[in-house]
């Protein structure tokens, strides 16, 4: 029987180091502000690669605040969601991605504005990345008509620009992924797609046939492993017989990247993203990360892990901890700079918030709308079904 406490295996890979990058070189500008720094990424591990991404990355001061804004931003965002349910003002699903910040801000800095993105159900985070404000993710959360999908779309289905979900079905996303990679292959628009699924579907027999048919026509397709040692209450090491999901894709090349320290996603990212684009075909990442909440909001989260478990990663892997010191001990950054960026990401979710509860919900009529793409079907007839009148009751 696995111990519910401290994993070893799982443990010690997460704690290895610590969180703060090591800084190599740094080279100050105007008023001897630092306007960059080199640092040592983490290593990572290679499937059916010679040499992979560099071992040292620069890290510029705009690139640094800009990372710490956006990650606090989604941190105070997902706490903003947790009381909002608490309170329930949200109904139904609530997944959250605290703990996680470092994976999609990562690899959002890494790829192109146009490049494709798909993902799974926890994808509150990756929705603000992709151009959702976050008062759209919140009123959409609360079903709201600013909501980014107008509140139709909830916890799991949010969209944006190039962003095809938020998908609320277990490694659903990952065909389509897929089918949107041959789209920019067909078209010979040079994009590529991310394809981003967690532990819990890399089990699944539609990801193997994808990786088939990625690899058989050269798809600008990244699979992305967001492996965050848990598949609902089930730990990795019980649900597969290999936990090396970089290796899954076969005859795919593969990275086992270190998902929370921001720069050695971003390196690595860069390294996928270049790789697929130059038509060498489909390339495969596991981003080793961890969730604070449970696999929802129904689940404490404790029963299957101890709090000791999480409050160890918190205290030694978080991973906006770890960029705030590495901002500071490289001097991009200073106490000032950083408060500043806290401050207003408190300030802007509190007033998203207050949205998120007040602003009008979608008149019933919407429901007819966004059922065909193009105009609305309100005032036609739909085959198979009958409009219906809503009665008040007292």
């Amino acid at each position: 029987m696995l111990s519910r406490g401290i994993r070893g295996f799982r443990l010690s890979a997460l704690l290895s180091k610590h969180a703060t990058a090591a800084l190599l070189t740094k080279q100050r500008g105007y008023a001897g502000k630092v306007n960059e720094a080199e640092f040592e990424l983490r290593d990572f591990k290679l499937h059916h690669l010679d040499e992979g991404p560099p071992k040292k990355a620069v890290m510029t001061r705009d690139e640094g605040l800009l990372y710490y804004k956006q990650m606090q931003t989604i941190r105070r965002m997902e706490t903003a969601a947790s009381n909002l349910y608490k309170s329930k003002d949200i109904r139904g699903f609530c997944h959250l991605y605290s703990g996680q910040e470092a994976c999609c801000v990562g690899m959002e800095n890494a790829i192109d504005k146009d490049d494709s993105v798909i993902t799974a159900y926890r994808c509150h985070g990756w929705s603000f990345m992709r151009g959702v404000s976050p008062k759209g993710v919140l009123c959409e959360l609360t079903g709201r008509k600013t909501g980014c999908t107008e509140g139709k779309g909830g916890s799991m289905h949010m969209y944006g620009h190039e962003y095809y979900g938020g998908n609320g079905i277990v490694g659903a996303q990952v065909p389509l992924g897929a089918g949107v990679a041959l789209s920019h292959q067909y078209k010979g628009n040079g994009k590529i797609c991310l394809t981003l699924y967690g532990d819990g579907a890399a089990n699944q027999g539609q990801l193997f046939e994808t990786y088939n048919m990625a690899q058989l026509w050269k798809l600008p397709c990244v699979f992305v492993c967001e492996n965050n040692g848990y598949g609902m209450g089930t730990a990795v090491e019980r649900a597969a017989a290999t936990t090396d999901y970089y290796k899954r894709g076969d005859f795919i090349p593969g990275l086992w990247v270190d998902g929370m320290d921001l720069l050695t996603v971003r390196e690595a990212t860069k390294f996928a993203a270049n790789w697929v684009r130059s038509g060498k075909g489909p390339f495969l990442l596991e981003m080793s990360t961890y969730r604070y909440y449970g696999h929802s909001m129904s689940d404490p989260g404790t029963s299957y892990r101890s709090r000791d478990e999480i409050q160890t990663i918190r205290k030694t892997r978080d991973p906006i901890t770890g960029l705030r010191e590495t901002l500071l001990d490289s001097g991009l950054a200073d106490v000032d700079d950083i408060k500043k960026i806290e401050e207003e990401a408190k300030a802007h979710i509190e007033e998203c918030v207050i949205a998120a509860k007040n602003d009008p919900e979608p008149p019933l009529d919407d429901l007819f709308l966004d059922v065909y793409a193009g105009e609305t079907m309100k005032d036609e007839k739909i085959r198979g079904c009958e409009y219906f009148s809503w009665h008040a009751t007292n």
